[in-house]
């Protein structure tokens, strides 16, 4: 079995590229509009702290989560891997001066239009003193 189109796993690796970026903007006209190569209007964000909808509240969750820390820098861990419409991509987070301040896997569901539609964040190596039971 193959992907449906050649053009997918170019459309779904620059959405993957976008997603990195998006976490990264420095401006909120940066973040809009990687927001908008990256997601679908509709995306859902799956983590231990809720269910997020929408590209504005992944931003208002990054930019929340980059007020407390200050300077935060995401980073794949290594190349995602697309298979039949989903990524797997290991990160982590450079956060507070902190070399590694958290590490996870992201799933990430591709729309028809390469685009992502759902993202289940898992946490692999948890910031000091996160306490998973508090996000439910």
């Amino acid at each position: 079995m193959t992907e449906t189109t050649a053009q997918a796993p170019t459309e779904q690796r620059a959405a993957v590229e976008s997603y990195v970026r998006f976490w990264n903007a420095a401006t909120p006209q940066e973040q809009r509009r990687l927001a908008a190569e990256a997601f679908t209007d509709d995306v859902t964000y799956y983590a231990l702290i809720g269910v997020l909808s929408g590209p504005s509240e992944l931003a208002a969750f990054r930019d929340e989560f980059a007020g407390h820390m200050g300077d935060v820098a995401f980073r794949p861990r290594a190349e995602a891997q697309i298979l039949h419409g989903r990524a797997r991509l290991m990160w982590e987070i450079e956060a507070g001066g902190k070399p590694v301040f958290a590490a996870g896997t992201d799933v990430l569901v591709f729309a028809p239009d390469g685009r992502i539609a759902s993202v289940s964040a898992f946490l692999d190596q948890a910031p000091e003193g996160f306490d998973p039971g508090a996000h439910h």
